[in-house]
């Protein structure tokens, strides 16, 4: 296992950075996990905001839903992460 979040800290539609992952919540009640690594240049997302998470490094946006870029530079997605959730906790692996 990689992290651990409290569903609750976890906003709808958008996301937190915790432990070199991203997790989201693209809406309520479904979520969604990501190496926080850029694959553009290898920086660490720093951002989840207006539905995109952001890499300050160069400029690339992925979507809070599946990780795709919403803008390059970078061209491969976020690496997707499996999500457990087991009650009020998301485990990230």
């Amino acid at each position: 296992m990689r992290a651990e979040v409290a569903a609750g800290s976890v906003p709808v539609g958008g996301g937190v950075i915790v432990d070199g992952v991203v997790v989201t919540q693209p809406v309520a009640g479904t979520f969604a996990a990501f190496d926080a690594t850029c694959p553009h240049r290898g920086c660490t997302v720093r951002a989840v905001a207006a539905g995109t998470i952001n890499c300050f490094c160069h400029g690339s946006r992925f979507r809070v839903t599946d990780g795709s870029v919403a803008g390059g530079p970078a061209r491969s997605p976020l690496v997707r992460l499996a999500v457990e959730v087991a009650g009020d906790t998301l485990r990230i692996g």
